[in-house]
């Protein structure tokens, strides 16, 4: 099991910590900052998967609120994700 402090860029969530297992399932995920409710809710959508699975569903979200407008907190979660080595 490993737990990483992730730090999402040009959103409003300031941190992400997530768990995960030695298969790469997603055992807990905490947002710090951001938009409580909508990430209160991912972190209970993204428990129990895959850490490859959320990379696919949340990869290329955006939104308007975010500094770039190109990104997201589910697509920044998805980028930190995919950055984590096997």
């Amino acid at each position: 099991m490993r737990t990483l402090s992730l730090k999402p860029e040009n959103v409003c969530s300031r941190e992400m910590i997530v768990t995960l297992d030695d298969d790469d399932t997603i055992l807990d995920l905490k947002v710090i900052g951001g938009c409580p409710g909508n990430l209160q809710g991912i972190s209970h959508l993204v428990k129990g998967r895959k850490k490859d699975e959320i990379i696919s569903l949340l990869k290329g979200i955006r939104c308007p609120g975010s500094r770039t407008r190109d990104t997201s907190c589910p697509d920044q979660l998805a980028t930190l994700l995919s950055n984590i080595s096997d």
